[in-house]
Order: structure tokens, then sequence, then C-alpha cells
């Protein structure tokens, strides 16, 4: 759910070239730490993602976490649960509106979600199946001065009764490819109790030198990374993560 932010980070970059509006974007995310997510998706607005309008948007996403099985076996009792595996896959599909501004963009969307997930533990006899929900996402990309960065994410689905959030500023740094540099801080709770905080530092929309071709005008892949500590409260210690997302406006 880490790629919802960046969806919003095209009116740095409006045009493919001089003649089409830019109308897609690909986006791919990797959090990574004790707990892991990856996802990939597609956003697509057919008057351009830097103009109000329609939108919609697409992902598919993978986790792998650990927990202690409290009450799945008797060693629960000896003061040390065994350790067991949560594998978790997620689709969503959801449509709203953008309204984009001088200050940058927000947009709300709202549909379907699929959810599907495994306790790779001793207990497990069966695969669960595939829970259907609703999801709601609301997204904010904001620059309240040419130097500076706000983002928010607000992510709810009832598939897992899960819920995301992330918060980020950042001041753009002309010496790290104009990137914006700054702290970031995230939260995310489901039904099975699972809470997870984070807090870090993020570098956000930069992009890598144009080697071939230098003299075309091409869609240009931006990323962001960023890396903190982390704190899960079924494994109960903090811990670091790191993040890679990246975009590519088509």
């Amino acid at each position: 759910m880490l790629c919802a932010a960046v969806s919003l980070a095209c009116p740095d970059a409006p045009r493919a070239d001089e003649r089409e509006e830019v109308r897609t974007v690909l986006f791919g995310s990797l959090d990574a730490g004790r707990s892991s997510f990856v996802s990939a998706g597609a956003k697509f607005a057919p008057d351009g993602v830097g103009r109000d309008g329609p939108v919609t948007l697409a992902t598919l996403g993978y986790g792998l976490r650990p927990e202690r099985d409290w009450w799945g076996d008797p060693r629960a009792q000896a003061g040390r649960p065994p350790r067991t595996l949560r594998h978790t896959v997620q689709a969503g599909a959801v449509a709203g509106w953008q309204w984009a501004r001088d200050w940058g963009v927000a947009a709300l969307f709202a549909g379907p979600e699929l959810a599907f997930e495994v306790l790779d533990s001793p207990g497990t006899e069966r695969l669960p199946a595939p829970r259907l929900g609703a999801r709601m996402q609301a997204e904010l990309w904001a620059r309240p001065t040419d130097a500076t960065l706000v983002t928010a994410t607000l992510i709810g689905g009832t598939a897992r009764w899960s819920a995301w959030g992330r918060v980020s500023w950042g001041v753009r740094l002309p010496a790290l490819s104009e990137a914006y540099l700054g702290p970031e801080a995230a939260l995310y709770a489901d039904r099975t109790g699972y809470r997870k905080w984070s807090l870090g530092l993020h570098a956000t929309d930069f992009g890598l030198p144009q080697i071939i071709l230098p003299q075309m005008s091409l869609p240009q892949l931006r990323f962001r990374v960023s890396a903190g500590w982390v704190y899960e409260e079924q494994i109960r210690r903090p811990g670091i993560y790191g993040t890679l997302t990246a975009w590519l406006p088509l």
C-alpha cells in the first residue's frame, strides 16, 4: 500500500512529450524490514494526471510478516510462543476524483478489494477462502512553498478490516537531484490486533539521469526512498525498515 502516495507525483512531469498529456502512471513499491510488503499497480486519468477529473487506481501486493502464536500452540504457556509467518495477498481497484491546483493535487477513491491470507503454523489445516470487501482511499500531494512538499495518504478496507496512513514533509535539495528530504511517519492496524508504527527519513521525487538518447524527451523513472525505526506490537521490539518506490509517467 505504500505505492499509493506516489501515484500523485506527476505534476512535476505533466507531459510525456510536447503534444500528449500524461494519462497513465505505472508504479511499484518494496517495504522491507522484519515484515515486508511488495506491490505494483497503475493509475489512469482520462483527462490527464495534472488536471481535475476522474481517476482510477489498481494495485496488487504480497506481504509476509512474522508473528508470535500466543493461542495456537501449548508452548505459548511457557512464556515464549513459537514464531509463525502470515502470508497476505491483497488487490484493489478503486475509482474517484482528483482536484489539481497550483499548490498540488488531492484525490478521493472508493471501490472493491480482495484479500487472501494464510497463517503458516502447525495448526493450519486448510487454506481460508479469499475475502471481498470495500476500500476507501484519500491522498494529498501539496507544495505549500516552492521548496517544500507535504504528502498524506489514508487507506481503509473491509476485506481484512485494515487501515494504513502515512504523512511526510520535505524540503527541496537541489544537490540531491532536486529531491525533497524530510521526516515521515506511518501507522498500520488490522483486525488481527496487529499494529505497526514507523518513523523515518525520506527522499522523494528524484530521477536517474537519461544515459541513453539524452536529447530525446522520454518518460523519466522517478523514485522515493526512506528508512527509519519501526515498532510492531506482536514482535514486541523495535527494528529498522527501508522502502523503495518507483513510478513512471506514460
